[in-house]
């Protein structure tokens, strides 16, 4: 149990520290933190995490994660449905924290669409359901890639979290237009059912793009460095 309260805890804090920056700390005009900051907040979260609890679940905090570590042949199948569980109810109880303060400022309204993901009309830069696909699929490949790689054993010790949580600091800097960055079904799940409606109805691409991908992404690293 100790490793799923680790994965529930872990993806609690991502999905608050990163949807919370988003939520309450980006909007401000001249002081607000913008989309670098969301990035930076996205990437400390799991920097943090993976130094807290790493070494008690391996901080996956994804499901995407999970089953692409399974699928580079680096997680036992036996464990992936408990792993996703404990991340899906994290994002939610964190989801619903947020939702408890987010909603104590004068005029909170969850049309804003409370950090959640979306594509067509409801993607920050406009981006199509396509391209929307493409971009969660490969960032969460190149994510899971570099997830093998600087946790493989030949990698310099001790500094996968800082890669790890420097490549979603990345990968949000890139994404966040586009889609409000995923690449995470978890995160996706923990505010999008708060806001229900279109967020829900879209969810199904924030599932489907980051598992694709995420196999992608790991079995690309395994035939790269079985070749090596």
């Amino acid at each position: 149990m100790n490793k799923y309260l680790a994965e529930l805890v872990g993806t609690f804090w991502l999905v608050l520290g990163g949807c919370g920056s988003a939520v309450l700390a980006a909007g401000f005009p001249e002081l607000g933190i913008a989309f670098v900051g969301v990035s930076l907040a996205f990437g400390l979260t799991v920097l943090t995490m993976a130094f807290a609890i790493g070494h008690i679940s391996g901080c996956h905090l994804n499901p995407a994660v999970s089953i692409g570590l399974w699928a580079g042949g680096r997680f036992d199948k036996a464990e992936l449905v408990p792993y996703i569980i404990a991340q899906v109810i994290g994002g939610v109880v964190a989801g619903g924290v947020l939702y408890l303060i987010a909603s104590g400022a004068d005029g909170f309204s969850l049309s804003g669409g409370f950090a959640s993901n979306g594509y067509g009309e409801h993607s920050p830069g406009g981006y199509s359901l396509t391209a929307a696909l493409v971009c969660e699929i490969v960032l969460t490949a190149m994510f899971l890639f570099v997830i093998m790689g600087a946790t493989d054993d030949r990698a310099p010790a001790g500094l996968a979290p800082i890669a790890i949580g420097l490549c979603l600091t990345l990968i949000h800097l890139i994404s966040i237009p586009v889609t409000n960055t995923s690449v995470n079904p978890a995160r996706s799940t923990g505010v999008a059912i708060y806001v229900g409606d279109w967020a829900v109805g879209q969810l199904w691409l924030f599932w489907l793009a980051p598992i694709v991908g995420a196999v992608i992404g790991a079995k690309l690293y395994k035939m790269i460095a079985k070749a090596n």
